[in-house]
Protein backbone atom coordinates (compact mmCIF):
# COMPACT_ATOMS: atom_id res chain seq x y z
CA UNK A 1 0.00 0.00 0.00
CA UNK A 2 1.64 3.50 -0.83
CA UNK A 3 1.38 6.56 1.42
CA UNK A 4 -1.43 7.52 -0.48
CA UNK A 5 -3.92 4.58 -0.05
CA UNK A 6 -2.36 4.78 3.20
CA UNK A 7 -3.68 8.00 4.01
CA UNK A 8 -7.22 7.43 1.90
CA UNK A 9 -7.61 3.79 3.67
CA UNK A 10 -6.59 5.29 7.90
CA UNK A 11 -6.06 9.10 7.82
CA UNK A 12 -8.96 10.58 5.81
CA UNK A 13 -11.87 8.56 7.09
CA UNK A 14 -10.81 9.81 10.66
CA UNK A 15 -10.85 13.28 9.33
CA UNK A 16 -14.00 13.85 8.15
CA UNK A 17 -15.78 12.22 10.73
CA UNK A 18 -14.47 14.84 13.24
CA UNK A 19 -14.66 17.69 10.95
CA UNK A 20 -18.06 16.63 9.89
CA UNK A 21 -18.59 16.36 13.87
CA UNK A 22 -17.82 19.99 14.87
CA UNK A 23 -20.43 22.05 16.69
CA UNK A 24 -21.47 24.09 14.13
CA UNK A 25 -21.76 21.51 11.37
CA UNK A 26 -23.79 18.98 14.53
CA UNK A 27 -26.08 21.98 14.89
CA UNK A 28 -27.31 22.04 11.21
CA UNK A 29 -27.67 18.29 11.12
CA UNK A 30 -30.09 18.82 13.86
CA UNK A 31 -31.91 21.04 12.18
CA UNK A 32 -32.07 18.67 8.80
CA UNK A 33 -32.16 15.38 9.41
CA UNK A 34 -35.28 14.85 12.06
CA UNK A 35 -37.44 16.19 9.24
CA UNK A 36 -36.88 12.88 7.82
CA UNK A 37 -40.18 10.77 7.35
CA UNK A 38 -41.31 6.73 6.70
CA UNK A 39 -38.88 4.75 4.43
CA UNK A 40 -35.30 6.73 4.65
CA UNK A 41 -32.37 6.11 3.09
CA UNK A 42 -29.09 8.12 3.71
CA UNK A 43 -26.18 8.92 1.20
CA UNK A 44 -22.81 8.96 2.50
CA UNK A 45 -24.10 6.95 6.01
CA UNK A 46 -20.52 6.98 7.02
CA UNK A 47 -19.26 7.74 10.73
CA UNK A 48 -23.49 7.23 11.61
CA UNK A 49 -23.45 11.11 12.86
CA UNK A 50 -26.50 11.17 11.38
CA UNK A 51 -28.45 8.62 13.28
CA UNK A 52 -28.46 10.11 16.52
CA UNK A 53 -30.90 12.94 15.52
CA UNK A 54 -33.70 10.47 13.59
CA UNK A 55 -37.10 10.53 15.35
CA UNK A 56 -37.22 6.88 15.60
CA UNK A 57 -41.03 7.11 15.65
CA UNK A 58 -41.64 9.03 12.24
CA UNK A 59 -39.03 6.40 10.72
CA UNK A 60 -40.48 3.24 9.93
CA UNK A 61 -37.73 1.81 7.82
CA UNK A 62 -33.66 2.82 7.39
CA UNK A 63 -31.06 2.49 4.66
CA UNK A 64 -27.80 3.82 3.93
CA UNK A 65 -24.95 3.68 1.58
CA UNK A 66 -21.42 5.13 1.89
CA UNK A 67 -18.27 3.61 0.06
CA UNK A 68 -15.61 4.03 3.22
CA UNK A 69 -15.48 0.44 4.67
CA UNK A 70 -13.84 1.84 8.37
CA UNK A 71 -16.92 4.97 8.24
CA UNK A 72 -19.46 2.44 7.48
CA UNK A 73 -18.44 0.18 10.42
CA UNK A 74 -18.79 3.85 12.40
CA UNK A 75 -22.68 3.88 11.45
CA UNK A 76 -23.05 -0.21 12.42
CA UNK A 77 -22.25 0.78 15.53
CA UNK A 78 -24.34 4.09 15.77
CA UNK A 79 -27.43 1.81 14.90
CA UNK A 80 -26.50 -0.96 17.14
CA UNK A 81 -26.58 1.98 19.68
CA UNK A 82 -29.80 3.46 18.43
CA UNK A 83 -31.64 -0.15 18.72
CA UNK A 84 -32.73 -0.10 15.02
CA UNK A 85 -32.31 -2.57 12.45
CA UNK A 86 -30.61 -0.50 10.24
CA UNK A 87 -29.67 -2.11 5.93
CA UNK A 88 -26.23 -0.10 5.88
CA UNK A 89 -24.45 -1.50 2.83
CA UNK A 90 -20.86 -0.05 1.11
CA UNK A 91 -20.78 1.41 -2.56
CA UNK A 92 -21.28 4.61 -4.61
CA UNK A 93 -24.09 7.01 -5.43
CA UNK A 94 -23.63 6.83 -9.13
CA UNK A 95 -25.15 2.94 -8.81
CA UNK A 96 -27.87 2.95 -5.51
CA UNK A 97 -28.86 -0.39 -4.91
CA UNK A 98 -31.95 -0.09 -4.35
CA UNK A 99 -34.89 -0.54 -6.33
CA UNK A 100 -37.06 2.56 -7.97
CA UNK A 101 -39.40 4.39 -6.30
CA UNK A 102 -38.34 2.87 -2.58
CA UNK A 103 -38.07 5.45 -0.12
CA UNK A 104 -40.54 8.51 1.19
CA UNK A 105 -36.78 10.34 2.23
CA UNK A 106 -33.45 9.97 1.34
CA UNK A 107 -31.01 12.29 3.16
CA UNK A 108 -27.84 13.73 2.04
CA UNK A 109 -25.40 15.75 3.96
CA UNK A 110 -21.76 16.65 3.10
CA UNK A 111 -21.25 13.83 0.66
CA UNK A 112 -22.13 15.83 -2.86
CA UNK A 113 -18.71 17.41 -2.52
CA UNK A 114 -16.78 14.01 -2.58
CA UNK A 115 -18.57 12.17 -5.06
CA UNK A 116 -17.60 11.42 -9.18
CA UNK A 117 -20.36 12.89 -10.48
CA UNK A 118 -22.94 14.55 -8.59
CA UNK A 119 -25.34 15.06 -11.81
CA UNK A 120 -25.79 11.35 -11.66
CA UNK A 121 -25.48 10.78 -7.89
CA UNK A 122 -28.65 13.42 -7.57
CA UNK A 123 -30.14 10.51 -10.60
CA UNK A 124 -30.27 8.33 -8.44
CA UNK A 125 -31.42 9.83 -5.59
CA UNK A 126 -34.27 11.19 -7.47
CA UNK A 127 -34.63 7.41 -9.30
CA UNK A 128 -35.16 5.60 -5.53
CA UNK A 129 -37.23 8.21 -4.28
CA UNK A 130 -41.26 7.67 -4.30
CA UNK A 131 -43.17 10.65 -6.46
CA UNK A 132 -43.05 13.30 -4.33
CA UNK A 133 -40.51 12.24 -1.79
CA UNK A 134 -38.18 14.20 -0.16
CA UNK A 135 -34.54 15.04 -0.07
CA UNK A 136 -33.28 16.81 2.91
CA UNK A 137 -29.42 18.18 2.08
CA UNK A 138 -27.31 19.88 4.00
CA UNK A 139 -23.32 20.36 2.25
CA UNK A 140 -20.61 22.84 2.06
CA UNK A 141 -20.06 24.20 -1.42
CA UNK A 142 -19.40 26.98 -3.60
CA UNK A 143 -19.60 30.45 -2.02
CA UNK A 144 -21.70 33.23 -2.94
CA UNK A 145 -18.74 35.87 -2.41
CA UNK A 146 -16.12 36.08 -5.45
CA UNK A 147 -13.04 36.83 -3.20
CA UNK A 148 -13.83 33.45 -1.25
CA UNK A 149 -14.14 31.71 -4.32
CA UNK A 150 -11.43 32.39 -6.18
CA UNK A 151 -9.31 30.86 -2.78
CA UNK A 152 -12.13 27.82 -2.77
CA UNK A 153 -10.59 27.41 -6.25
CA UNK A 154 -7.31 27.97 -5.45
CA UNK A 155 -6.67 25.40 -2.94
CA UNK A 156 -9.11 23.03 -4.01
CA UNK A 157 -6.32 20.79 -5.58
CA UNK A 158 -4.56 20.14 -2.05
CA UNK A 159 -7.60 20.19 -0.50
CA UNK A 160 -8.75 17.07 -2.67
CA UNK A 161 -5.45 14.85 -1.99
CA UNK A 162 -5.71 15.55 1.48
CA UNK A 163 -9.57 14.86 1.95
CA UNK A 164 -10.20 11.81 0.37
CA UNK A 165 -11.66 14.12 -3.45
CA UNK A 166 -13.48 16.84 -1.49
CA UNK A 167 -14.65 19.61 -3.28
CA UNK A 168 -14.77 23.05 -2.35
CA UNK A 169 -16.35 25.22 -5.48
CA UNK A 170 -19.22 22.57 -6.51
CA UNK A 171 -22.95 24.66 -6.75
CA UNK A 172 -25.68 22.70 -4.28
CA UNK A 173 -28.97 24.26 -4.92
CA UNK A 174 -28.55 24.58 -8.19
CA UNK A 175 -27.28 21.51 -9.16
CA UNK A 176 -30.01 19.50 -7.08
CA UNK A 177 -33.03 22.14 -8.95
CA UNK A 178 -30.89 20.67 -12.67
CA UNK A 179 -31.08 16.94 -11.85
CA UNK A 180 -35.24 17.68 -11.53
CA UNK A 181 -36.22 18.62 -7.84
CA UNK A 182 -38.68 21.24 -6.99
CA UNK A 183 -36.58 23.17 -4.11
CA UNK A 184 -39.15 23.30 -1.13
CA UNK A 185 -36.62 25.68 1.50
CA UNK A 186 -33.43 26.67 0.99
CA UNK A 187 -31.29 28.49 3.37
CA UNK A 188 -27.16 29.54 2.90
CA UNK A 189 -24.38 30.64 5.21
CA UNK A 190 -21.08 30.70 6.35
CA UNK A 191 -20.64 28.51 8.88
CA UNK A 192 -18.87 29.93 12.88
CA UNK A 193 -15.60 28.84 13.46
CA UNK A 194 -15.14 26.99 10.09
CA UNK A 195 -12.57 28.81 7.60
CA UNK A 196 -14.66 30.73 4.86
CA UNK A 197 -13.47 28.23 1.86
CA UNK A 198 -14.76 25.32 3.32
CA UNK A 199 -17.33 27.06 5.11
CA UNK A 200 -20.17 27.87 2.66
CA UNK A 201 -23.35 25.69 3.79
CA UNK A 202 -26.41 25.18 2.26
CA UNK A 203 -29.74 23.15 3.61
CA UNK A 204 -33.08 22.87 2.90
CA UNK A 205 -35.58 20.26 1.08
CA UNK A 206 -36.53 18.97 -1.91
CA UNK A 207 -39.49 17.22 -3.86
CA UNK A 208 -39.26 14.60 -6.51
CA UNK A 209 -40.87 16.45 -9.48
CA UNK A 210 -42.76 14.74 -11.91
Amino acid sequence: MGAGQWWDAHVVPRLIRCACAAPAIMDLRAEVVPGARGAVFELGCGGGINQRFYDAEAVTSFAGLDPSGKLLDYARDEAVRKGWAADIREGVGEAIPFADASFDTAVCTYTLCSVSDPARVLGELRRVLKPGGRLLFLEHGLAPDAGVERWQHRIEPLWKRLMGGCHLSRPVTASIAAAGFAIDGQHGRYAPKVPRLAGWMEWGSARRAD
